[in-house]
């Protein structure tokens, strides 16, 4: 399809002029039509099955076929131009588009700045949707990830909308990116109790508990001889962790072990206190009085 051809068979029923500027519009039309449908019945679904076949998540899948279809349409306009004759066009409208590109990559850095954030959150994948995650004094179930920003849900329901140089620039800790999560807790007990007996408890208590794992074992370490108290910490693991596994297991763990302390006589002492010192008044003999019967 030339507009040279359809401006001549256009010829014989409008002026010279009026044909050509119509010959090229159903030129530039029909061009992007061709190359815009193409792209979209054929390249789409090629792209779709690479992603695929790369076993990318879904929220990864999203933005990037996004960016795919808006470059398809760029492609499209440009072919559609050339083929109309619009050369001129093209060179004119290059050099805006550079212009205008430099101009607005300084107006907006902190935009581009979150934008290559996600594309590295998309391929890194620290996280995912869905994953109990924790930062500065944050933490919350990630809801949705764009290219620009994170949603994360809180443990009180709440919604952070978090720019995604946040996520990228700081130390992000993520409990549940591999299938265990080990849980440690610090019990203590009175310098008189007996070590290994309640050490035999701890670990009975976890072993006896259906989300605890029995691989990796529990463990009991001594790791603090405090003010007051004699500090035993238990490691325990569980599987497939989320937020709510671990703070049911850890709780109800931790209860049957107290419950167990309490019936064998195991003391959790309470942290005390002995102040000394003396107190001295002086000049008493001029606040008293003598009494007069």
């Amino acid at each position: 399809m030339q507009v040279p051809a359809i401006s001549a068979v256009l010829d014989d029923f409008l002026p010279a002029g009026v044909a050509d500027t119509i010959a090229s519009t159903i030129v530039f039309v029909g061009a992007f039509v061709a190359v815009y449908f193409f792209g979209r019945l054929v390249l789409t679904p090629i792209v779709d099955r690479s992603l695929s076949s790369r076993d990318l998540d879904q929220h990864a899948r999203k933005p990037i076929k996004k960016v795919f279809s808006i470059l398809l349409l760029f492609v499209a306009v440009t072919v559609a131009f050339g083929m109309a004759g619009f050369d001129d066009f093209l060179q004119s409208l290059a050099t805006v588009g550079a212009a205008a590109t430099l101009a607005i990559g300084f107006a907006l850095q902190d935009v581009l700045k979150n934008f290559a954030a996600g594309v590295f959150i998309f391929t890194d994948k620290p996280f995912r949707i869905g994953d109990w995650i924790e930062w500065d004094d944050n933490a919350g179930v990630v809801e949705d990830i764009s290219l620009r920003v994170t949603r994360v849900r809180t443990f009180d329901n709440e919604l952070l909308t978090v720019p995604n140089s946040n996520l990228t620039d700081d130390v992000i800790k993520n409990p549940v990116a591999k299938d265990q999560l080990r849980l440690k807790f610090l019990f203590g007990i009175g310098y008189d109790d007996d070590i290994d007996r309640a050490t035999d408890i701890i670990l009975e208590e976890a072993e006896a508990h259906e989300g605890i794992l029995e691989d990796p074992a529990p463990s009991v370490r001594l790791t603090e001889l405090g003010d007051s108290s004699v500090g035993l910490q238990s490691r325990i693991w569980i599987d497939n962790p989320s937020r709510s596994d671990f703070v049911k297991t850890r709780a109800e763990y931790v209860k049957a072990v107290k419950e167990r302390f309490d019936e064998e006589g195991i003391d959790i002492p309470y942290p005390n206190r002995t102040i000394s010192g003396g107190l001295e008044v002086g000049d008493f003999e001029s606040v008293a009085e003598p009494v007069n019967d």
